[in-house]
């Protein structure tokens, strides 16, 4: 009797010394009080969430070039007769955030696909179009064909508000063996060095995850959408407790812009290029630990130059927010919706400042993207003018000049030749390349030898080529 009064009034004072330390957080978070409460099922919710969660089938058709076709006297007999076409297809997972038929997957998941197919939990299948890709989040936005229902669809939660320890479960179609959930917990929060979309800030959980699982759905216990899951960490193919799912809030944003009927995503636009704290900077700034986004330039009349930020301005956080890194900004930043203000906390000189930053999009005038055509060492390359909007996507300095490029065709001779999506082309035989109208012209010149300057990676590369 004596040890039973004891344990419930252990439990009561640790639940009451929570309440005092966190009281927002107890109210909505405790420890299992008793034996019958760790038997509860996690069953309700499952059955609320699985109908929201679809498998995505992607199919693109390749060509199997045989390479004695590159001999003239072969192909004179035989013909292009033996180049045969193959169709690969790929497996993930989706979720529908829209009762008319919305659904989120990874781009990674219908990259380069030529057809979609979306089967839902009760095995009926449709067609689905392609809505949006944001290659920056490896998100994707489709549309399931000929719908005429409404069907269920998850919510979202905000991913703001997830603690580290919140339990979470995992649905998706893992290896192709058909609908799964896994639990777990949220392992970490703003994880950075995953190195799989710009926008680095992650959910990481130990729900087990596998292939299959990507565009799948990370939940709460609400039954409300946390996060896609994106990717694992391992080193058998398989899960070691180590997923990481993209934010709800980054999802929103993409969500909407598909809603709206944009085909691209639109952000806000700082105009200013941050770099990380070291220790030694922060040392030299009288820091007490290397944390915020440290201002390194400002571009000259754009949203950080007219609400006054300045170089050296240290950026420690944004809407009550704490900002860890550039990462943590640039997340923070991208999700907050245009035509509105942020309240950036900066300290200068060690004085705290408090700046308001309009929320636009980068201006994108003059971008005239185009793909090049004609044979020359360019040929299949897509290409664009630097904008801001593009130097943004980029992450390029807003004051780059010049052409980038922005894609690269499989196969083709920009490809075979070494040409990287990135690549920043000064110029071309000595002619300098300012407006893809440049290279488009100097790529219709049949020099006997192409001599090309080249930025990649802020280092210049002269090449010379054989016309």
């Amino acid at each position: 009797m004596f040890r039973s009064i004891s344990t419930a009034v252990l439990t009561a004072l640790c639940i009451a010394l929570a309440a005092c330390l966190n009281p927002t957080a107890a109210q909505d978070r405790r420890v299992p009080s008793s034996p019958a409460e760790l038997r509860l099922s996690y069953a309700p919710i499952v059955q609320r969430v699985q109908p929201a969660v679809v498998n995505v089938y992607a199919a693109k058709v390749v060509q199997n070039r045989n390479p004695l076709l590159d001999d003239p006297i072969f192909r004179r007999f035989f013909g292009g007769g033996l180049q045969q076409e193959q169709v690969q297809r790929s497996l993930g997972s989706g979720v529908i955030v829209d009762s008319s038929g919305l659904v989120v997957t990874n781009v990674h998941v219908i990259e380069g696909a030529d057809q979609v197919k979306v089967s839902l939990s009760d095995k009926r299948e449709f067609e689905a179009e392609i809505v949006l890709k944001d290659s920056r989040s490896d998100l994707a936005v489709l549309r399931l064909k000929d719908a005429k229902e409404k069907f269920p669809a998850l919510e979202f939660t905000n991913s703001d508000e997830l603690m580290v320890g919140d339990v979470v479960m995992a649905i998706g179609n893992p290896f192709g063996v058909g609908q799964t959930v896994t639990h777990g917990i949220i392992s970490a929060l703003a994880r950075t060095q995953v190195g799989i979309t710009d926008y680095q800030f992650f959910i990481q959980t130990d729900a087990a995850i596998n292939p299959g699982n990507s565009g799948g759905a990370l939940v709460d216990m609400n039954g409300r959408l946390a996060g896609i899951n994106t990717a694992i960490y391992s080193r058998s193919g398989g899960s070691q407790g180590i997923g990481f799912a993209i934010p709800a809030n980054m999802v929103r944003v993409v969500v909407a812009s598909a809603k709206s009927g944009g085909t691209a995503v639109k952000r806000p636009w700082l105009g200013a290029k941050l770099q990380a704290v070291t220790p030694e900077i922060a040392e030299s700034l009288g820091l007490r630990s290397p944390t915020g986004a440290l201002v390194a330039s400002v571009v000259p009349n754009g949203p950080a130059a007219k609400a006054g930020l300045k170089s050296s301005d240290l950026i420690t956080g944004i809407d009550g927010q704490t900002v860890d890194d550039p990462n943590a900004f640039d997340y923070r930043f991208a999700t907050r919706p245009l035509g509105g203000t942020a309240q950036i906390d900066v300290q200068r000189s060690s004085k705290p400042l408090k700046l308001t930053i309009a929320l636009e999009p980068a201006p994108d005038t003059g971008r005239n993207e185009l793909v090049i055509t004609t044979r020359s060492p360019f040929q299949g390359a897509r290409i664009s003018t630097i904008t801001p909007a593009v130097a943004d996507e980029l992450h390029l300095d807003a004051d780059t000049e010049g052409v980038v490029v922005t894609d690269i065709g499989d196969g083709t001779a920009a490809q075979n030749v070494g040409f990287q999506k990135g690549d920043i082309i000064l110029s071309v035989n000595n002619q300098k390349i300012t407006r893809t109208s440049d290279l488009e012209k100097a790529a219709k010149e049949q020099p006997r030898l192409w001599r090309i300057a080249v930025v990649r990676g802020g280092q210049q590369i002269n090449v010379t080529l054989g016309g």
